[in-house]
């Protein structure tokens, strides 16, 4: 701080640009890792990124019946959430303290 209480604006951009880089690192990361999902007991299982992007989907052919395409439906959303559930909570782990660092930033709106 510089007297008469004003905090060093250079220090505040250096810290802001560090975080500002950590956050970019750490969603970058996010969009490169995978998680997976499942559901029926693992009949179906959805990957997703940390990023929520849905890579990939495989149904055991156990789970389709063409008489019932309305259940296979129904196990292929739950997995997608279940994997899209992990991935936010990945998510919340890689830049939930990031976020955390940048409200001690006085002047930025977080």
């Amino acid at each position: 701080m510089i007297p008469g209480g004003q905090p060093n604006m250079q220090a505040l951009l250096q810290q802001a640009q560090q975080m500002q880089q950590d956050l970019a690192a750490a969603q970058q990361e996010l969009a490169e890792t995978e998680v997976e999902g499942t559901a029926g007991g693992g009949l179906v299982k959805a990957t997703v990124t940390g990023a929520g992007e849905l890579r990939a989907l495989a149904i055991d052919p156990k789970a389709v019946d063409p008489e019932d395409t309305e259940t296979l439906a129904d196990l292929v959303v739950a997995a997608v959430h279940n994997a899209n559930e992990t991935a936010q909570a990945l998510q919340q782990a890689k830049l939930g303290p990031l976020a955390q660092g940048l409200g001690g930033i006085p002047g930025l709106p977080f």
